[in-house]
């Protein structure tokens, strides 16, 4: 067969073009594999917490990416399953091994206490330290998803929550950062007055408690500074870590400010901006 030079131009554009293609669906494909980071992880018929599980795919099971929406990811397993998979609960080519801002992080916060366990009483001994807690998380949580954080609380509302379950969460997730909220309480009223600021892993987690700390000299109530703290929630806590103690609720001065809107909604300002801070050193 004689083709002329023009077709012949016209052919090896043409398997330049499907070498390309070819090259793209193999990079395509390469980049769209993850692995399940969790036993047990869920295929959900939907992207969200409240769809109903299809199947469950092993740890280290490799899934095909075939869409995205809202932080999740529709996958396909090796068995042919379809479903969609949290986005955090899995591993990506690529994937950074710190968030670097607020937008990359996953952020877990611990309102202190909750259902049966209430907490410190004010000072009037009528209100219970597990609802300033969650109300301030609450505020810290609403930020950060206004600024792309991927937030997971521990708590929605007045629930009990085992000490346990509140690192093992941060941990499940790998999250960039957890913050337990809390308020303190002296042995006698109107003995002690302040915030501070605790960690207990110093090599993960001191880092991130100068960033939030810094933010704290700005409060009506004395930062107290920086201290280790022998707690569970973030002693058992494999993640960045830090405990807050807001001010304590048994004085007089510290509990006006507490239950102050005012004072709530500077404090979750002041725990985003030290957040923000942290990731931006991150690299």
């Amino acid at each position: 067969m004689h083709f002329k030079p023009k077709n012949w131009a016209g052919l090896v554009t043409s398997l330049i073009i499907l070498l390309v293609a070819g090259g793209l669906l193999i990079a395509f494909v390469r980049n769209n594999a993850v692995t399940a980071t969790v036993s047990n992880l869920n295929l959900r018929r939907g992207p969200g917490l409240t769809y109903a599980v299809t199947t469950k795919v092993a740890k280290n099971s490799r899934l095909t990416i075939i869409g995205e929406k809202d932080n999740w990811y529709h996958v396909r397993d090796s068995q042919n399953h379809f479903g969609w998979v949290a986005s955090w609960l899995v591993d990506h080519p690529g994937k950074l091994t710190h968030a670097t801002t607020l937008s990359e992080a996953t952020i877990v916060l611990d309102p202190g206490h909750g259902g049966s366990d209430s907490g410190a009483l004010s000072i009037d001994q009528k209100h219970d330290e597990k609802t300033y807690t969650l109300e301030l998380a609450q505020r810290v949580a609403r930020l950060l998803r206004a600024k792309g954080a991927h937030v997971i609380m521990t708590r929605n509302s007045d629930t009990t929550v085992s000490l346990a379950h509140r690192p093992e969460l941060a941990n499940t997730h790998q999250a960039d950062a957890f913050i337990s909220f809390h308020f303190d309480s002296s042995p006698t009223d109107n003995l002690a007055s302040g915030t501070t600021t605790y960690y207990y892993h110093r090599k993960t987690s001191y880092a991130l408690a100068q960033a939030v700390n810094q933010e704290m000299n700005d409060l009506p109530l004395t930062n107290r500074g920086i201290r280790y703290g022998n707690f569970e929630v973030i002693r058992d806590n494999r993640q960045p870590a830090l405990l807050l103690e807001m001010g304590y609720i048994n004085t007089k001065k510290d509990f006006n400010d507490i239950r102050n809107a005012h004072y709530q909604e500077t404090v979750a300002n002041n725990v985003v901006q030290g957040l923000s801070r942290y990731f931006t050193t991150q690299h």
